[in-house]
Order: structure tokens, then sequence, then C-alpha cells
């Protein structure tokens, strides 16, 4: 049985899960503005529980392709009312952020996982501490580690050239190695091969396809398929429209080996993942 190791819980991945995303920002891609209120984005956690998440994701900084950063005060003044909140709801909360400073507020707290598209690599101008230096420090917090080619400022306009598979993996091998040899064991770790994070439709399908082979880092993967806009350009689908699209392709991240699925469309995609669910049982029985 494979376990993610987190602040809090030890989660069982011997069946796929659903990491719910809570956006408390004004500029998401698809959904910015919608939970920007710590009143709403409270609903919205308790919302996706009852939908099927079996974890929540909170973020308080878009990293949409252009998205502009947002200072440290600002990012903790937007979620750490709903972390708080989000704390007693029995499940595991992750935060969805880059910067170190943030990542040990919400730890303090007791936060479980740390989302990074950074991987852990940003540091604060005159600091000297990136988030490999907090997860280091933490006992047990869970830590997802994902590739992204540039910064959201631009890594749409000069996206990644040729094959993409090798140097995703061999930055991740990278990244997880930088842990380990800071004493993070790997039942703490997942990582993520970024989809849309300064790579093309065409390299973006072509890492789910190949998916499977991201498993032989020896790590759980987490897939982020939702709304993204290489669903938008094979669908013609509007980024609100992406429901079924983005449920497929969780779908098909978890035949391809994935064992979290971060979505937007927790009911869909639950509904989605019983089926495949189905469907494998049936075939050993």
């Amino acid at each position: 049985m494979q376990i993610w190791q987190t602040s809090r819980f030890d989660i069982d991945l011997s069946q796929a899960r659903i990491m719910g995303i809570v956006n408390v920002t004004p500029d998401s891609f698809s959904d910015g503005g919608l939970h920007g209120s710590t009143a709403a984005a409270l609903r919205h956690c308790e919302q996706l529980l009852a939908e099927g998440a079996d974890m929540l994701d909170i973020g308080g900084e878009s990293t949409r392709p252009g998205a502009q950063p947002v200072s440290q005060a600002d990012e903790l003044a937007r979620i750490l009312p709903v972390v708080r909140h989000a704390l007693t709801l029995g499940v595991p909360v992750s935060v969805d952020t880059y910067k170190p400073a943030v990542m040990q507020a919400v730890l303090d707290l007791g936060v479980d996982i740390i989302n990074d598209v950074w991987a852990l690599r940003w540091m604060a101008p005159g600091s000297g501490r990136t988030g490999v230096d907090v997860v280091a420090e933490h006992a047990r917090c869970g830590v997802c580690l994902m590739h992204m080619h540039g910064d959201p400022q631009t890594m749409q306009l000069s996206p990644m050239q040729a094959e993409v598979l090798a140097p995703v993996m061999e930055f991740l091998g990278q990244r997880t190695g930088v842990l380990l040899a800071h004493g993070v064991q790997p039942a703490r770790i997942c990582v993520d091969p970024g989809i849309g994070f300064g790579k093309s439709v065409p390299q973006n399908f072509s890492l789910l396809a190949r998916q499977s082979e991201l498993l032989n880092l020896g790590f759980p993967v987490l897939a982020g398929w939702s709304r993204k806009s290489s669903l938008g350009a094979v669908t013609g689908a509007a980024a609100g429209q992406r429901q079924v699209a983005s449920a497929a392709a969780a779908l098909l991240a978890v035949h391809h080996g994935a064992r979290i699925v971060r979505v937007h469309d927790v009911l869909a995609t639950a509904q989605a993942l019983k089926v495949l669910a189905a469907t494998q049982a049936a075939a050993v029985d």
C-alpha cells in the first residue's frame, strides 16, 4: 500500500484521491473572484468535501500564464482565515504557495501539504532561505514538487521545445534528490509534471500519454489538468465549460498512474473515478 505522509494524515493512495481547488484569488484563470472572499471560500471548502473531495488545496496567488505576483502580506491575508477553518474539517489541507515565509506560516498552523509550482526553488531577495529549508525542518509535512518551464509571467511566451518527458523527469529527479539529501523522507514527496506550465498543447498531451513513465522516479504523481487551456484547444470549450473534458483528463491521468488529481469540478471527477474503479474491480473478479 502506497502512503503519502503529511502533517496530520497518512493518506492511503491505493485508490486515486481527489484534491479540490480553493482559489482565494481575484484573477485565477477559470474561477477568479468566485471564492475571493473568506466567506465564499469557506462555503466552497465545504461544498467540495460534500461532492467527494479527499483533500483541499488552498491558494492565494494565481499562477495562470501572465499572472502578476502578489505580496506575501496580501497572500497571507487571503488564505489564513480559510486555512484555519479548513483545518477543522477533518481532511488533509494543502496550501498552494511558492513563498517560504508563507509555507512557514501555514505549517505553523498545522497545514498538511505544501504544493509548490516552483518546486521549492524560489527565494525572497536577501532571505537566503528556500522552501527546501522550511519543508526539511518540518517533521512530517507532505510536499508536491511541480515542473514549471520559466515563470508564470513568461512561460507561455517561450514554451519548451521538442520532446518534454525527459527534461521533466530530469528536473523532478533533481528536485526530489535535493529534498532527500536534506533528510526529507520519500513517503512525504509527490511530483507533478506541470500541465500547462510552459508546455505546448501537443507537449501536454504527450505527457499524459506517457505519464506512467514518471512513476519510475519512485514517487506518487499528482495530475492537474482541470479546466486547462489545452482542453479548450481540443474541445473549443471556454474555461468555465470544460467540466466534461476535465473529468475525462482526470480519468486518463489516473488510468496512466496518477494517484492524486487536482480539480475544480469534484462531483464530476468523483463520478468518473467511481466508474473506473468499478471497471477495474470487475476485471480482477
